[in-house]
């Protein structure tokens, strides 16, 4: 019933930044929690961030934290991603996920997900 589709990701320099957006459509989106995933060939899909309904709370990974920012703009239908300081080994593939606000940092916890953007951070 809902549509997830990401879109910002691509190729940059150790050091530098990309902004990560979500859409979705087909559903009410204030009603769910948002998250950013990320995955690389072979390996699970890891958590990387989370944001509450109205967008008052959010939760990192520690291996992300002070360096990406999760937000959202309900009117927008839109949860975003701000993405600084980029390294090498946050090269992934980045998914959205929605889903409620229970077990935010599993992956089984989100119902929608989307296609995936690349991020390629090179050194």
């Amino acid at each position: 019933q809902v549509q997830l589709v990401e879109s910002g990701g691509g190729l940059v320099q150790t050091g530098g930044s990309l902004r990560l957006s979500c859409a979705a459509s087909g559903g009410t989106f204030s009603s769910y929690t948002m998250s950013w995933f990320r995955q690389a060939p072979g390996s699970e899909r890891e958590f990387v961030a989370a944001i509450s309904q109205n967008g008052v709370t959010t939760t990192y990974a520690d291996s992300v934290k002070g360096r990406f920012t999760i937000s959202r703009d309900n009117a927008k239908n839109t949860v975003y991603l701000q993405m600084n300081n980029l390294k090498p080994e946050d090269t992934y593939v980045y998914y959205c996920g929605a889903g409620p606000w229970a077990w935010i940092r599993r992956v089984s916890n989100y119902v929608y997900w989307g296609q995936g953007t690349q991020v390629t951070v090179s050194s």
